[in-house]
C-alpha cells in the first residue's frame, strides 16, 4: 500500500518540471492523477502516460487557471472521471520581471490571475467535495523571491505572498473537516526554463546556497508528498522552505 493509495490528486501546471515530478511521485504512492497544462495537450498526455506506467489512473486536462470557467470545466472532468478530488496542488505560475515604474495594470492582472486568482478558483472548485468526504489536502507554491523581494518582482512577490494568507485562513476554517492547507517555498531549483526572459539573464544557480548546489524537482515533490500524506498529519497552515539553507525566515 502506498502512502496515497486510491487518492485522487489534481496538480495544476503538471506538464513539466516540479508539477510533473510531483505527479509521478504521487502516482508511485498509489494516487490517481489529474494532469493539467494550460494549452499543450501533448505535454499533458505524455505525463499522463508516465503516471499510468506507475499502475494508477491518469486524466490529462487542459485549462488556464486564470479563467474560472476553464477551471470549473477541468474540475468537472476530474469529478466525472474519479468522483472526487482529494488532493489539490496549485503549482501553475508565471514569474515575469518588470520594473515597478513600468508596470501596467495588465501586468499585475496577468500575474495575479495565474498565481492568486487561479489558486482561489481551483480551491473553490474542489472544496465542497473535500468537505463532503471529510478529507482534503491543499498545497500552494511561493518562493524565496517572495520573502527576499527583488528588483522587478513586486507584482510576483505580492501575488505569491497572498497565497500564504490564503493557506493560513483555509487551514483554520476547514481543519474541522479534516482538510489541511500548506505552502511549499522552493529555493533555487534546477529546472528547464522555457521563459528565460523572465530572468533577464539572472538564471538561478547555486550561488549563496550553503549546501553548495541547486535543489532538484524530486526534492520538492518529496516535500509535497510528506505534506499531503499522513506523515505530515499535524502540519497545516505552514510554509515549508526547501532552499538548501539559503535563507532563514
Amino acid at each position: 500500500m502506498g502512502k496515497l493509495e486510491g487518492k485522487v490528486a489534481l496538480i495544476t501546471g503538471s506538464g513539466r518540471n516540479i508539477g510533473r515530478a510531483t505527479a509521478l511521485k504521487f502516482a508511485a504512492e498509489g494516487a490517481h492523477v489529474v494532469v493539467n497544462a494550460r494549452r499543450n495537450q501533448a505535454e499533458a498526455e505524455a505525463v499522463a502516460r508516465e503516471v499510468r506506467d506507475k499502475g494508477v489512473k491518469a486524466l490529462a486536462v487542459l485549462g488556464d487557471v486564470a479563467n474560472k470557467d476553464e477551471v470549473d470545466r477541468m474540475v468537472a472532468q476530474a469529478m466525472a472521471e474519479f468522483g472526487r478530488v482529494d488532493i489539490l496542488v496549485n503549482n501553475a505560475a508565471i514569474r515575469p520581471h518588470k520594473p515597478f515604474t513600468e508596470l501596467m495594470i495588465e501586468d499585475w492582472e496577468r500575474v495575479r490571475g495565474v498565481v492568486l486568482d487561479g489558486a482561489i478558483y481551483c480551491t473553490k472548485a474542489v472544496i465542497n467535495s473535500m468537505v463532503e468526504n471529510r478529507y482534503g489536502r491543499i498545497l500552494f507554491f511561493t518562493g524565496d523571491g517572495a520573502f527576499t523581494g527583488g528588483s522587478g518582482r513586486a507584482h510576483v512577490s505580492a501575488a505569491k505572498m497572498g497565497l500564504i494568507g490564503l493557506a493560513r485562513s483555509l487551514a483554520s476554517e476547514f481543519a474541522g473537516h479534516n482538510i489541511r492547507a500548506n505552502v511549499v517555498s522552493p529555493g533555487s531549483i534546477d529546472t528547464r526554463r522555457d521563459n528565460p526572459e523572465w530572468y533577464q539573464g539572472r538564471v538561478p544557480n547555486a550561488a549563496g546556497i550553503p549546501l553548495g548546489r541547486q535543489g532538484h524537482v524530486d526534492e520538492i515533490a518529496a516535500t509535497c508528498l510528506f505534506l499531503v500524506s499522513d506523515d505530515g498529519g499535524f502540519i497545516t497552515g505552514q510554509t515549508i522552505h526547501v532552499n538548501g539553507g539559503a535563507h532563514y525566515y
